[in-house]
């Protein structure tokens, strides 16, 4: 094994590109989708990623704690506001989802 090499970076170069941005800056990766006539970006977040904050699913109406592994999703050409969380398994089933949530009749309502 040969000796680890510490080579300084050209000037102004931060080692990363747009490309590597996408990837690992919040613990997942990102892709887009088409849904209900649209393109959406979705990003996979990782639970380290979401310490700390919690979020509201709009597929099942349901906290997604602190923590919890997830995804975000968003219309392509939206703004920042227009992002929603999402549990993995709401965003996979979201076509076959109702478009009324139903509850039962001792769960709490937001």
């Amino acid at each position: 094994m040969s000796p680890r090499r510490n080579r300084p970076k050209a000037a102004g170069s931060s080692g990363r590109s747009a490309e590597d941005d996408h990837a690992g800056r919040y613990g997942g990766w990102q892709s887009t989708e088409s849904w209900q006539g649209e393109d959406w970006s979705v990003r996979h977040v990782a639970g380290a990623s979401a310490q700390g904050k919690t979020y509201r699913c709009p597929g099942c109406d349901q906290l997604i704690p602190s923590g919890v592994p997830h995804v975000v999703a968003w219309p392509e050409y939206a703004g920042v506001d227009d992002r929603r969380h999402w549990h993995k398994a709401c965003w996979n089933a979201k076509d076959r989802r109702t478009t009324r949530v139903q509850r039962s009749r001792n769960a709490p309502r937001f």
